[in-house]
């Protein structure tokens, strides 16, 4: 220990945080949101000193309340769609120009806990874009890492527009130009290799294309399953939806009774195979990827492997504060829990 107390660097190396010495700070700060947020130490604090460009817990104390004013807001982004810049082709069609940059950025995964990421937008996940079934779409590409990137859509594309080979060097651009097909809940994500690591790292976010009828009208919300390796051991200590550890909890998802909610659900997660999203005291109908109006499940968790995704329909019955978590009980207890907070209808 050094004489201010904190450990020393080469303490740091040495003390390497495990999985379930994390685990045990999770849940006190579970704890402390769920009841107000009381100030935690982290007792077992742990540091990387193998990659330049990779820094992760770099802290001997944390506060279990929110992390840093100006940093990602997981409440803003479950509403928060990027229509692109919208103009009409000499044939009709609408085009839908987007512009995405990559960038190396440093983010909170929970509060006194970052993560080096590689971002899309300087946001993990990066924006969700979102347009019609039919419409051009346009991606301008900028890669402003210090690490080749690239931009993989699933969906339907021709092979010069799928970014498994046509990497985009630091300081290149490079656009991408297709059909928005078909319709359903899409996912992109940099498919540069080692693959692992450059998802892991960040890189990755929602693409919705709307079906030409539409959807009935409901309280939408994107939620993207992920986690984050904090020691390089590739084995995940920090667990979320939307990147934050435990924000939903302290920060309830506020929905009305009766109200139709609609979750665009992806998993995104590396080094496990499968994540999951199970509610309390409901229901959902579950549509896999989306691409069909009329079939669905109905069921109240689903498992999904990396990639997968799935859009959620459910309307709550009763008032009050109902748990949403992942039901790798593990997974909860390192992050992936939230609330909804269901109040009375407009019209009760």
């Amino acid at each position: 220990m050094s004489r201010d107390g904190l450990p020393r660097l080469a303490d740091l190396a040495r003390a390497r945080m495990s999985r379930r010495g994390l685990l045990g700070a999770a849940a006190l700060g579970g704890v402390g949101l769920a009841t107000g947020g009381a100030a935690v130490a982290l007792q077992t604090p742990a540091a990387h000193l193998g990659e330049q460009s990779d820094t992760s817990m770099h802290h001997a104390m944390a506060s279990v309340g929110d992390i840093r004013p100006g940093g990602f807001d997981p409440t803003a982004y479950l509403t928060d769609f990027d229509y692109g810049k919208v103009s009409t082709l000499p044939t009709g069609r609408t085009l839908r120009e987007y512009y995405i940059v990559a960038e190396d950025r440093e983010i909170e995964v929970a509060p006194g806990v970052f993560f080096a990421a590689w971002t899309y937008n300087g946001q993990v996940p990066g924006p969700t874009l979102r347009a019609t079934e039919g419409d051009k779409v346009r991606v301008h590409f900028t890669n402003k890492g210090l690490h080749p990137h690239t931009i993989h859509f699933h969906g339907i594309h021709g092979a010069t527009a799928d970014g498994a080979f046509e990497q985009v060097s630091p300081g290149g651009t490079y656009t991408y130009d297709f059909d928005a097909e078909p319709f359903g809940l899409q996912l992109y994500h940099c498919h540069a290799v080692p693959l692992k690591k450059h998802i892991h790292k960040g890189l990755y976010g929602a693409f919705i294309i709307d079906p030409r009828q539409g959807r009935p009208p409901a309280h939408e919300l994107v939620m993207i399953m992920n986690a984050f390796d904090t020691n390089f051991d590739d084995d995940n200590e920090v667990y979320a939806v939307n990147s934050v550890a435990f924000h939903y909890q302290k920060h309830p998802i506020r929905i009305r009774q009766n109200e139709l909610v609609r979750v665009y659900l992806g998993n995104i997660t590396e080094f496990d195979l499968v994540n999951s999203l199970h509610i309390h005291g409901n229901f959902f109908k579950l549509f896999r990827t989306g691409t069909d109006l009329e079939r669905f499940e109905w069921t109240d968790i689903v498992t999904m492997g990396q990639g997968e995704r799935a859009v959620l329909e459910f309307s709550y019955k009763h008032t009050g504060p109902f748990m949403f978590h992942a039901h790798q009980s593990e997974f909860a207890e390192l992050g992936w829990m939230g609330i909804f907070q269901v109040e009375p209808a407009l019209n009760a």
